[in-house]
């Protein structure tokens, strides 16, 4: 009996060393690995938003006959994509040519009275339009600028008592 128990003692421990071969033998195939690279990308995208305050004139034709132009400013305030390049463009406004000096114009109502005026860069003579816009400098961030509209009601105009408007549209291009 003796002997019969070491032949099973001895067909359980092949059974056992077989096991664990045939178990590494399998692990081993089935842990095989490979691997893929892959690049990712990404594309930043200029993009601008703009909004504006308007100019608003207080015009006295008995002192401006005088020689004293009326100022005031609005603001043009941009956001952009840093490093963007973006300009600013003014159109002439809806009245164009009409006033009785400089190169746009206010409108009394629904009138033939107009008072002109102008729009000029920040701190400059220089007329602020579409064929000549404000280029601010590349922006560092995303963060808002504002910058000054600065508008002038040319002297000697001999126009009429009322409020007067003008719609001008302002662009941002980037």
């Amino acid at each position: 009996m003796h002997e019969r128990r070491q032949i099973q003692q001895r067909r359980a421990l092949c059974a056992a060393v077989l096991a664990v071969a045939l178990g590494a033998v399998s692990s081993d195939a089935l842990g095989a690995t490979a691997t893929s690279s892959f690049t990712v990308t990404g594309t930043v995208t200029a993009n601008c938003t703009i909004s504006t305050a308007g100019i608003n004139f207080t015009y006295d034709p008995v002192a401006a006959n005088a020689g004293t132009n009326a100022t005031a400013t609005g603001t043009v305030t941009i956001a952009c994509t840093k490093g963007s390049a973006p300009s600013i463009g003014l159109n002439n406004g809806l009245n164009a040519g009409l006033g009785p000096s400089g190169p746009r114009a206010m409108r009394l109502a629904a009138t033939a009275n107009y008072l002109g005026y102008d729009i000029y860069w920040p701190g400059t003579t220089t007329s602020w339009t579409t064929a000549a816009p404000f280029v601010p400098t590349a922006p560092a961030s995303k963060a808002a600028r504002t910058f000054n509209m600065d508008g002038v009601a040319f002297a000697g105009q001999d126009v009429a008592v009322g409020s007067y408007t003008d719609t001008v549209t302002a662009t941002v291009n980037f």
